[in-house]
């Protein structure tokens, strides 16, 4: 690729919600980095150990070109307000009740800030009009897809999960509002993103956890190595690389909507043992001493797929994007970060 994704106007004011989360942490820091203006909004919920939000955004502080607002994005008048007043040239709503398992245990938390959180966030774009909303959307949307690896084209009719079910509900939502109002937006289907200061609740993070608290972890693929899981594990690094050269080059319009979704994986799906026996090495590597886990095998989750595999090559053409962390080395990066941060040296 010859063109120059030359990535970010600093001229630009850029509105980052969920700026206190995984990834909208990562990607707040790079855009100051590189001298933008950053308006960051976060609910601070404690779906997770809230002081990691906190270590996240002591990060951000220093930065001059960096404001924070802690409010909701469920909250219209609040996000109103901010639009208003910041009047934000790019949006990145990253903000978002995530994981599949407890939208079983809590579903208004899904409805509230998915559905009409992200309502609120595009009726803020057709009042206030913007250059470029980029959104978060999920791998969960192809559900229980056969056909791998996933593509854009594929059919997404039938999430096996609520989550899987509202972040399919943004891209309709999204394409309406771009039809109708000429909004340019890109979502973006993400797929199993990790790395250091990521979120508990996901699987390598709660593996960790269970190797100190001196607990077995628990595998939802029945002992079936044959027929072992599948994930696109993908490096924070990568993901913010593909979003950061993707905020400049919004999709053109044309006869139908300013709108295109993307899938952001590593396109080389790994066997989850395979994965776990990674993160021991790391671990390992580490504490300079061997780490095996204790594991128990269990039948898989409701709502849980077999495989997630990213077919990439919408977005390459696009940006000129592919990722290159091996997961090898984003996991020794983890577990470098959660000795170091949870003092296990």
């Amino acid at each position: 690729m010859n063109k120059d994704y030359n990535r970010l106007d600093n001229t630009k004011t850029y509105l980052v919600t969920g700026a206190a989360g995984f990834i909208g942490f990562y990607l707040s820091r790079k855009l100051l980095e590189q001298g933008c203006k950053v308006i960051g909004i976060d609910n601070l919920n404690e779906y997770y150990d809230v002081k990691l939000k906190h270590a996240r955004l002591e990060q951000l502080k220093p930065f001059e070109k960096f404001t924070f607002m802690e409010g909701d994005i469920s909250d219209k008048a609040a996000i109103d307000t901010l639009f208003k007043e910041y009047k934000p040239n790019i949006v990145v709503n990253l903000a978002a009740q995530a994981g599949v398992r407890y939208s079983i245990e809590n579903p208004d938390a899904y409805i509230q800030s998915n559905v009409i959180g992200f309502y609120n966030i595009l009726e803020a774009c057709r009042n206030n009009p913007v250059e470029h909303l980029v959104y978060a959307s999920s791998s969960s949307v192809y559900g229980a897809n056969k056909k791998v690896p996933f593509e854009e084209t594929d059919l997404v009719d039938t999430p096996v999960s609520l989550y899987a079910a509202t972040k399919k509900s943004n891209e309709l939502m999204a394409h309406t509002y771009s039809h109708l109002y000429k909004i340019p937006a890109s979502g973006l289907r993400f797929f199993t993103v990790y790395g250091p200061m990521g979120r508990p609740d996901m699987a390598y993070f709660g593996f960790t956890d269970k190797y100190f608290a001196g607990a077995p972890i628990k595998i939802f693929n029945n002992g079936d190595f044959a027929n072992d899981l599948y994930r696109d594990f993908t490096f924070i690094d990568d993901i913010v690389e593909g979003i950061e050269r993707l905020l400049s080059n919004p999709p053109a319009g044309g006869r139908d909507a300013a709108h295109k979704v993307y899938n952001i994986g590593n396109s080389n799906p790994e066997k989850l043992m395979t994965f776990i026996t990674t993160l021991e090495k790391c671990l390992s590597k580490s504490l300079d001493r061997e780490v095996v886990f204790e594991k128990v095998f269990e039948p898989i989750k409701p709502g849980d797929v077999p495989a997630t595999y990213a077919s990439t090559e919408r977005l390459e053409e696009a940006v000129g994007f592919k990722p290159k962390t091996a997961i090898e080395d984003g996991l020794q990066q983890f577990t470098d970060w959660y000795c170091k941060y949870y003092k296990k040296q």
